[in-house]
């Protein structure tokens, strides 16, 4: 079977991001393993190169954060190479205290909009946190998932955005107490923008829900769990994919059933931001919810498997392998756990890999195929 085409980093430079005061890097196509300390910056060297993917922190750092102390702004750029093709591009990013100015560059020209240089790469993140997204309240769902269709999913960045700009100027009217018929333009728009952003969401749950079983099972050796669309307002469950027309129907129900309970509370409390994606352990009997029966076993291999859920997105969507980053993800896994995900992973891979572990035995399941580097007091050793 032919490979599935590939972007390899080449090349990356950081300077003055988080413990990095000045790092470049050449990445062989295949990937790294970097060996460190806690604290040495293992983390922070994946979060840089995944900051050009989405041009903010996957720990939800704020910019400000990721400057180095005592240094004024950082600055990132990575040279990509499209494998098969040979074809090369090359994505900046920086950003400065003062003025708080953020600044994106592909290929030295800015682009219109932020949205428009997103996902270029095509990278997945495996990190311990992400136990919050499964375990977590329903916002780490909605955020996993909104990142994940920003990026693969066209127009529907543009929708969500539109949706909470709908969604802020709604609130405010709430909270002064605007009679309805000046709050009516504002449904109207609400229930146009959170269908769009309802539907997508609910198609890809219906896509991606038997892989998330299967990639859960795979993991735990047996138990299954199951992953399902919760929208916030009631949708009709009749087996097939929620149609735009059937979310703008139960996000009007909605909002007609609780229009004197918001205007009581000053909040909207219908619509896309109330959304959840619940995940039920099944097991033979009723399902459970995970964040209240799963164990912290449990909890994890959901995350993973959300991630593993993630990378297959991505290749639907863009027709090859993602880049993926491996941040200490075996650490907290017991064994038979690790080596099923390890198995999982070196059976799927055919893209580069960049993987770090706080010390050299915990990569041995890998065989010794990548290279190993040190990472030390912020500067690598080959």
């Amino acid at each position: 079977m032919t490979a599935a085409p590939a972007v390899a980093c080449r090349e990356l430079r950081i300077r003055q991001f988080r413990v990095f005061a000045e790092l470049e890097l050449a990445i062989p196509t295949g990937g790294a393993a970097v060996v460190g300390d806690n604290g040495s910056g293992k983390t922070s060297l994946l979060e840089a190169l995944y900051y050009l993917e989405i041009f903010r922190s996957f720990r939800a750092a704020p910019d400000e954060q990721l400057v180095r102390i005592g240094a004024e702004a950082f600055h990132l750029r990575g040279r990509f190479e499209e494998l098969g093709t040979g074809a090369e591009f090359e994505i900046e990013a920086g950003f400065e205290l003062r003025g708080r100015r953020k600044r994106v560059t592909v290929n030295g020209a800015e682009p219109a909009r932020l949205g428009d240089a997103l996902g270029r790469i095509g990278a997945v993140v495996f990190a311990p946190t992400d136990v919050a997204i499964a375990a977590g309240p329903p916002a780490e769902r909605r955020r996993f998932l909104d990142i994940v269709l920003s990026l693969n999913r066209p127009g529907y960045l543009a929708a969500l955005q539109r949706y909470r700009q709908i969604l802020r100027q709604r609130n405010a009217l709430l909270r002064r107490g605007a009679p309805p018929d000046l709050l009516r333009p504002w449904d109207d728009a609400l229930v146009e923008w959170g269908a769009r952003v309802m539907a997508a969401r609910a198609a890809w749950v219906e896509r991606h829900a038997p892989a998330f079983a299967r990639r859960f099972a795979a993991v735990s050796g047996g138990p299954t769990a199951c992953l399902r669309y919760r929208p916030a307002a009631d949708a009709p469950d009749d087996g097939g994919a929620l149609t735009e027309e059937a979310a703008a129907a139960a996000l009007r129900a909605a909002l007609d059933r609780l229009a004197r309970l918001e205007r009581e509370r000053g909040t909207t409390l219908a619509g896309p931001h109330r959304d959840d994606l619940p995940i039920a352990l099944a097991a033979g009997g009723p399902a459970l919810d995970l964040r209240d029966y799963g164990s912290a076993g449990e909890q994890r291999t959901a995350a993973i498997a959300l991630r593993m859920v993630e990378a297959d997105t991505i290749r639907e969507a863009r027709g090859r392998e993602p880049l993926v980053l491996l941040d200490d993800v075996f650490a907290e896994l017991d064994p038979d756990r690790a080596r099923r995900v390890l198995a999982l992973l070196e059976g799927e891979r055919r893209g580069q890999v960049l993987l770090t572990a706080p010390k050299a035995s915990d990569l041995e399941p890998r065989r010794g195929g990548l290279p190993h580097w040190r990472l030390e007091d912020g500067r690598i050793h080959p």
